[in-house]
């Protein structure tokens, strides 16, 4: 496991990329967000603003958000430092969010704002009710899951994934995740983990490999999924591999909220890929003022235990959903908003 550091970032291949805003960019572009209404009024106007706002970044770090969307050989996730904050935030909110009574929406614009430069925010009816921004907060009830509302457990190394009656639940899942801290936890300690599957590949043996590439492992449904619809049971995917892609850009699929082996060597391949998951990954503590920006399909990501106290000033992070194109989940779409899916 490797805290954030100048060798980090120089590796081959480079698998976090750094992004730090000059503090004049930070505050024209928060200026101009704290100007804008509550997104959620109108998103696709929401949406066409933020762009604009976010044109103005300079060139370069511009170009380096643009190309880790886009480009296969890009870090797996980026690291933007120095973003522009509330200048008030209310009480953090109960029950999963969202706040109600935020009186300004700079956190909102910065969380869609970087969501746009990789592609298009999208929502699940399954996950915070189709909402496209999501808070990411402990609730009580929730502490000891494997779930956006746990706090007291380690929250296991994987992607965001999403039930689908098809039967594979990594065709419909974002392709990118935005983090972005509004209020840390009380003691700093709480830290995201990424590990990315170009660094698991190297430090597994060729048996391991072959067992990961494998179909012998069935993924249980989101938590969500499984606490709001399904009644507590599982809900296991159709056999997948772990591992697929070629050698030189693996893709990695798994399930925060269990993975089924199908068979002994597959149960310890599963084991040794936790392991690798932990020797490699990259640690953040994310402080307001901080996002990452996460490919889904290049690598896993974790959350370490920290301590919840309930009291309105717990840790406080927002997440979107973004998909490069909608196209190939339209079979999911609602009738309602374009954004929305089953």
């Amino acid at each position: 496991m490797t805290a954030i550091s100048t060798e980090t970032t120089t590796r081959t291949p480079q698998t976090l990329g750094l992004i730090d805003l000059p503090d004049s960019v930070r505050d024209s572009i928060g200026r101009a967000l704290a100007a804008e209404p509550d997104p959620t009024l109108d998103i696709d106007r929401a949406m066409a603003r933020y762009h604009q706002i976010f044109a103005t970044l300079p060139l370069g770090l511009l170009q380096q958000i643009l190309d880790f969307g886009r480009h296969n050989d890009a870090p797996g996730v980026g690291y933007v430092r120095n973003l522009p904050t509330d200048a008030e935030l209310p009480a953090t909110p109960v029950g999963g969010g969202p706040a109600t009574d935020k009186k300004t929406f700079v956190a909102e614009g910065v969380l869609l704002g970087l969501s746009g430069l990789l592609g298009e925010p999208v929502g699940f009816l399954t996950e915070k009710n189709g909402q496209l921004v999501h808070d990411v907060i402990p609730v009580e009830g929730g502490a000891t899951t494997q779930t956006n509302q746990g706090s007291t457990v380690f929250l296991n190394f994987h992607n965001d994934i999403v039930h689908d009656t098809i039967g594979r639940y990594d065709v419909s899942n974002p392709d990118f995740l935005v983090l972005s801290c509004l209020r840390s936890d009380h003691e700093g300690i709480a830290a995201t983990h990424y590990a990315d599957a170009r660094d698991i590949v190297r430090v597994l043996d060729s048996r391991t490999l072959e067992l990961l590439r494998s179909p012998l492992f069935r993924l249980n449904a989101p938590g969500s999924y499984v606490r709001d619809v399904a009644g507590g049971r599982e809900v296991l995917s159709d056999p997948v591999a772990m591992i697929s892609g070629p050698e030189e850009f693996p893709e990695i699929s798994s399930s925060a909220n269990g993975v089924r082996a199908m068979t002994t060597a597959a149960e310890a391949a599963l084991d040794r890929l936790q392991a690798a998951c932990r020797e490699t990954a990259h640690r953040v503590h994310l402080r307001p003022g901080e996002a990452l920006l996460i490919n889904n399909r290049k690598g896993l990501h974790a959350r370490t235990p920290f301590t919840a106290r309930y009291d309105g000033a717990d840790r406080w992070l927002q997440r979107t959903y973004v998909r490069r194109n909608q196209w190939s989940i339209r079979y999911r779409q609602t009738a309602g908003d374009r954004r929305v899916h089953h």
